[in-house]
């Protein structure tokens, strides 16, 4: 062609144009994708006419969500999906907004949190040979060799678009690998050319397009994994993800409840697995509690680090069974279990399956039942109420007046409605999180999946908006459920508050975002101990390791600034001040307010 070819004429303007992009957006909403959390460019002219055109129709189109930063609309997206189990979208900017995603690809990724992320890519005709040719200098200098795989590693699937004709079956496939296990991000991209392709009408069946489901336990696994669990002594129950199925929580408490003495231990923090009420809860631990080394039998269940083998391992002697969506870990190079038997199956139906075993197989309760097994029984309860005692003990307030975090989150828990959401990347100090809200309600302990720092400000927009769509399915009003963002300082700067608390005035969703100031990143300490804990370093400031926030930032003034000043904003030193400072803080959020409380906590309490 020519260089003197002229930009092909556009029928844009018509409303009865039919496009690549708006049947990509009709295949989300058709798939249950009901919310898309955008950050638009020059490669999106075609995405916008569309949604555009679906505001005429919002009963079949998904919401919109503008959000200023690419990470913030991927926790938002990552978040919402977490709490529902249902995919949601984000789009984002060519190569640079892919790479605006940043950590939140890993997290979602390892928090198993279906999300699909489409991008535009520069336009791949210069001449104007089909609507949607290059217009402008950006184009030439945001074309590269392959864009997927900026984020290829981390999704389950990636692809790109070449044609408008089959838009649906690539959006389908690619949520079927976002929402079959282990659940995680997927990836498409399209060029101008192809997005703006005007393509015939057609719709799928999505009875044809659901996810891949995981089978039972096999009748011998059941028999072995089952017998095992009846002849132990210290029988532990090891999980990290289980509870991602809200119905994992109330099957493991049956469990627990059919073999005396079993205990579970939660390893991952990314879902509230096991109520804390229950006499077998030994709350969360990262894989370095004694009650692996002490276990003779060993149930892993759904869960990525069961133990770390430098701090603690179990017996030799101990029987190990790991049962798992993905018990292979195929997206981490190193791994590796000494169970005598592993098994890729659904969690809800393996524990379900063992526990009509050991109920109804005569031999098998013949060995749950007696002296001993009452005895143990006694034991775990006293061993439970007495941790909870040394919890509350180590919760109290200093001496001098100032608080740590468990005594913060204790007053939290009393203060909260009973159903609140606990939104948590709060670092060194989760396990005092952990031990002092003891979440005891399936769903309502929601913890960053990955190691990616800044997850909980958009995560918990989306789980407080997760909650408001649910609450409006059911009749309930559009109020959801109170949500509460506990963050480390370091993180909450990470997580980029400018935009999470514009998103949050924008859309009227409100939070109440505790921060943990203890000023700074006490993480690289804790890492460079285990490492050097006689080095120079560890007599070393945390100034002279680069790791001190002096001055402190006004953390809640950044907020407040990003939602036009309405926001309720407050600082507490002492403990004395924190139930009325806390008390105004819910008041105000209950009230449709957002806020943020910059919590000045004691070191290791």
């Amino acid at each position: 062609m020519s260089s003197t070819t002229q930009p092909m004429s556009s029928s844009s303007s018509s409303k009865d144009m039919y496009t690549t992009s708006f049947a990509f957006f009709e295949a989300l909403f058709s798939a249950g994708v009901s919310h898309v959390f955008v950050n638009l460019g020059s490669d999106h002219p075609s995405i916008i006419e569309a949604m555009v055109r679906g505001k005429s129709s919002p009963s079949t189109f998904p919401r919109i969500i503008t959000c200023p930063n690419e990470m913030v609309a991927m926790s938002m997206a990552d978040g919402f999906a977490r709490l529902t189990g249902r995919a949601q979208a984000v789009i984002v900017h060519v190569d640079v907004g892919t790479q605006g995603l940043g950590a939140a690809v890993h997290n979602s990724s390892a928090g198993r949190a279906p999300v699909l992320v489409f991008a535009g890519i520069s336009p791949i005709t210069i001449e104007g040979e089909l609507r949607g040719s290059r217009t402008e200098y950006i184009h030439w200098i945001q074309d590269v060799p392959d864009q997927k795989q900026i984020v290829g590693q981390y999704c389950r699937y990636a692809a790109e678009l070449k044609t408008g004709v089959n838009v649906k079956q690539m959006v389908n496939r690619a949520l079927q690998f976002a929402t079959s296990q282990p659940q995680g991000p997927v990836y498409l991209c399209g060029s101008r050319e192809v997005m703006e392709m005007e393509i015939p009408r057609y719709e799928l069946n999505q009875k044809h397009w659901k996810p891949v489901e995981l089978g039972a336990l096999g009748k011998g696994a059941v028999e072995e994994i089952a017998g095992a669990l009846a002849g132990a002594k210290k029988p532990l129950v090891v999980t990290g993800y289980a509870g991602r199925n809200h119905a994992i929580p109330g099957a493991l408490v049956e469990l627990a409840n059919t073999v005396k003495g079993l205990r579970v231990l939660d390893t991952g923090g990314s879902d509230m697995c096991f109520p804390a009420d229950h006499p077998g809860w030994l709350g969360l631990r990262l894989g370095t509690d004694q009650s692996v080394a002490e276990a003779d039998v060993i149930l892993v269940l759904d869960c990525d680090v069961p133990w770390i083998p430098t701090q603690v391992k179990p017996s030799k002697e101990a029987r190990i069974f790991h049962v798992d969506v993905d018990p292979l870990k195929q997206v981490m190079p190193v791994f590796y279990l000494e169970a005598e038997a592993r098994y890729r199956a659904d969690p809800l139906t393996a524990v379900e399956q063992l526990t009509d075993k050991l109920k109804t197989d005569e031999g098998l309760k013949k060995l749950l039942e007696g002296e001993e097994r009452e005895e143990r029984w006694k034991e775990l309860q006293e061993q439970h109420k007495q941790k909870l005692e040394e919890i509350a003990q180590r919760a109290q307030p200093l001496e001098n007046g100032e608080y740590g975090t468990g005594h913060l989150c204790r007053r939290l828990r009393a203060l909260c409605p009973e159903d609140t959401i606990w939104a948590i990347e709060a670092v060194t100090n989760t396990l005092f999180v952990h031990d002092n809200i003891q979440p005891t309600l399936p769903g309502s302990w929601i913890n960053c999946g990955g190691g990616g720092l800044g997850w909980s400000g958009g995560g918990a927009l989306g789980i407080k908006l997760a909650t408001e769509v649910e609450a409006k399915a059911k009749g309930e009003g559009k109020k959801g459920k109170f949500v509460v963002q506990i963050v480390g300082d370091g993180t909450f700067l990470f997580s980029v508050p400018g935009s999470v608390y514009w998103i949050s005035k924008r859309y009227g969703i409100p939070v109440l975002t505790i921060v943990l100031n203890n000023k700074g990143w006490n993480a690289p300490r804790r890492s460079l101990l285990l490492v050097h804990p006689d080095g120079l370093g560890s007599k070393a400031s945390n100034a002279d390791i680069n790791i001190e926030f002096s001055p402190s930032p006004d953390y809640a003034g950044i907020a407040k600034a990003a939602a036009g000043g309405d926001l309720f904003a407050a600082r507490v030193d002492k403990a004395a001040d924190l139930d009325r400072v806390l008390k105004e803080a819910i008041a105000a959020v209950e009230g449709g307010q957002g806020a943020v409380v910059d919590c000045k906590v004691a070191m290791g309490c």
